[in-house]
C-alpha cells in the first residue's frame, strides 16, 4: 500500500471511537488528515462543553492546525498521529488554518469547525 493511502486508511480507522455493542470509553475521536492544501474532511461540528480528541495526520510535509478561538495550536510531522483534546466552550463557526508554510497553495489551507 502507497504511503498516501495508509495514511488515509490510518486517518479513518483513528475515526472510530467505538464499536456497537461496546460502551465508549473516553472522549470521541475525530480524524483529520492533512496533506498540501487542504484538511479532509473540509469541515467538522463540535458540541459545546463536549470532550473530542482531534487526530491529526500528515502524509507528506509538517502542517500546522491552528484555531485560536478554540486554543487550539498542534504541529502535525509527517506519518505521525498528533492528538489534541479540546471541550469547546463557545458555538459558533471557527476557521482552522495551517500555520507551517507548505507551498505555493498555503494560504488556502483552511478548515471549518462549528461548534453548536
Amino acid at each position: 500500500m502507497n504511503p498516501s493511502k495508509a495514511f488515509l486508511a490510518a486517518a479513518l480507522l483513528a475515526s472510530c471511537a467505538w464499536l456497537p455493542g461496546q460502551a465508549q470509553a473516553g472522549p470521541k475521536v475525530i480524524a483529520i488528515a492533512a496533506k498540501r492544501f487542504e484538511y479532509s474532511p473540509k469541515e467538522v461540528r463540535l458540541k459545546k462543553g463536549e470532550t473530542v480528541t482531534l487526530v491529526l495526520t500528515s502524509g507528506d510535509v509538517t502542517h500546522g492546525f491552528l484555531c485560536r478561538p478554540l486554543k487550539i495550536d498542534s504541529d502535525i510531522p509527517p506519518n505521525q498521529e498528533t492528538r489534541v483534546t479540546v471541550t469547546p466552550d463557545k458555538t459558533g463557526e471557527f476557521v482552522a488554518i495551517c500555520n507551517h508554510f507548505c507551498g505555493s497553495g498555503h494560504g488556502n489551507m483552511k478548515m471549518k469547525i462549528i461548534v453548536e
